[in-house]
């Protein structure tokens, strides 16, 4: 295209160059001149005539073409597709056909009151993402994070252009790597790895081609059952290993090294989004940097209370890769005075993007190397504190699943337990029922994000609790 484009702007100079003297006589015919001795005239034959002025109409045509050739030059030179742009100064931005794209968004799973994760939202004919969609748009929301994709290819595509045509969201979708299948999730045997990355490629294959896609995300905090923490694993090698650090950090070598090769994988059949690192904290990412340097960007999956601390330049010391805020967050419930505390939610939450927009690629002062994030979560998950019990999950639970000194105001409830797992939403759930599906009522996070997202002002964090 750009060699035509060449070709017919040449054409042009030259059509212009060479009519400039001649002239056309009344039966058609051309005649070609040659400069009269007498200023201002041409000679044609044995008739002299007036020079005909063209040169206003040769600027002209001049101008337009350079604006023409500049105008296809840059559109020529614009990088399809999504992307991640490595800067001169080393900082990192998301690039999306051709302009800079901060991840605003949200981790989705709209689980209606009554039910748990088993629940085929995908399916509901009532489409909650409609409504969701709508809410988010509003707020300033430009990405959803699904942590897997549906058996039914038909109906995740449906969502992903749902939202993308109505709203402008885009998709980041992923796979769990078999994290949770029983007994474990074997990443040192051959044949659980052909069938894990098998279903990554068909996941790649369904859905790169979607116009509302963002990117990939491989596994959540996987990086854990390398340290025996959550569902262990080993292979007899590993087990023939007397040091129990050499231990993880054999595990830790097979599990990279899988990634790196599935995200190798993904590259070659989808080279237009960047493939993410779902990964617990920063644990383990010295082993990524040495087996997984075939990953685009960290998907981090973090809960530090108001500061994310040295998170950003550690992870560039460590494995200089860009960061996504995968899943952070905090919740609304006051688990020490026994209350719902919007205040306390929305007081985390602004800290938290503060030091997002504080680590941008185009902001001077930070690490520059972070593209955004996808806060835990969209909505109230009711059945999360007891879940083997389906009566309790038509009941908002106050009960905590764990601890956190980091999310300070209410440590001091009992056993320190403050962190209330049904209680994440910036958006709350209500019973009653709206167009077939639960209500859906904003808490004060919504509306603190979205006006720091309309003119985001980086501010030092604070102490004490907003009011």
């Amino acid at each position: 295209m750009l060699t035509t484009t060449r070709k017919a702007l040449h054409s042009i100079w030259m059509k212009l160059n060479s009519n400039k003297n001649r002239i056309k006589t009344r039966d058609g015919s051309q005649l070609k001149g040659e400069p009269s001795p007498k200023k201002g005239q041409f000679t044609f034959g044995l008739r002299t005539v007036p020079k005909i002025k063209t040169t206003g109409y040769r600027l002209i045509w001049l101008v337009a073409c350079s604006f023409l050739l500049v105008f296809i030059l840059s559109n020529c030179n614009v990088k399809k597709g999504v992307y991640i742009q490595k800067l001169e100064n080393k900082y990192y931005r998301l690039m999306v056909n051709g302009k800079p794209y901060i991840v605003k968004g949200v981790c989705y799973n709209p689980i209606p009151i009554g039910s748990n994760h088993e629940y085929d939202w995908w399916s509901d004919p009532n489409k909650p993402w409609i409504v969701d969609g709508k809410l988010m748009k509003q707020m300033g929301i430009n990405t959803i994070r699904l942590y897997q994709t549906h058996e039914d290819s038909n109906e995740v595509k449906q969502v992903i252009r749902d939202l993308y045509n109505l709203y402008g969201i885009r998709t980041l979708l992923g796979d769990w790597l078999g994290f949770w299948e029983y007994p474990c999730p074997f990443y040192g045997d051959k044949k659980f790895q052909d069938k894990v990355k098998k279903q990554v490629l068909e996941m790649v294959n369904l859905y790169k081609d979607e116009p509302g896609l963002l990117g990939w995300i491989l596994g959540n905090e996987n990086n854990y059952s390398c340290l025996g923490q959550v569902n262990p694993w080993s292979t007899p090698e590993v087990d023939l290993e007397p040091d129990p650090q050499k231990q993880k950090k054999m595990r830790a070598q097979i599990y990279y090294s899988f990634i790196n090769d599935i995200s190798k994988a993904v590259h070659k059949i989808d080279p237009d989004h960047p493939v993410g690192l779902g990964n617990g904290e920063l644990i383990g990412l010295d082993s990524a940097n040495q087996f997984c340097q075939d990953v685009d960007f960290v998907a981090c999956i973090i809960y530090r209370g108001k500061t994310f601390g040295n998170l950003f330049r550690s992870l560039r010391m460590t494995f200089d890769k860009p960061i996504l805020l995968a899943e952070f967050g905090a919740d609304c419930y006051d688990a020490y005075l026994k209350k719902e505390d919007q205040n306390m939610q929305a007081f985390f939450l602004e800290q938290q993007w503060n030091q997002i927009y504080e680590n941008l690629g185009d902001k001077k002062n930070g690490e520059g190397n972070c593209l955004g994030g996808t806060i835990f979560e969209w909505a109230d998950e009711w059945w999360k504190h007891t879940q083997d019990s389906p009566d309790s999950w038509k009941e908002h639970d106050t009960g905590a699943g764990w601890s956190s000194g980091s999310y300070y105001f209410d440590i001091r409830a009992e056993k320190n337990m403050n962190m209330n797992e049904e209680w994440f939403g910036i958006v709350a759930l209500s019973p009653e029922l709206e167009n077939g599906i639960n209500k859906r009522i904003p808490r004060k996070a919504y509306y603190v994000l979205r006006e720091f997202w309309k003119k985001p002002v980086i501010k030092k964090a604070r102490n004490n609790k907003a009011k």
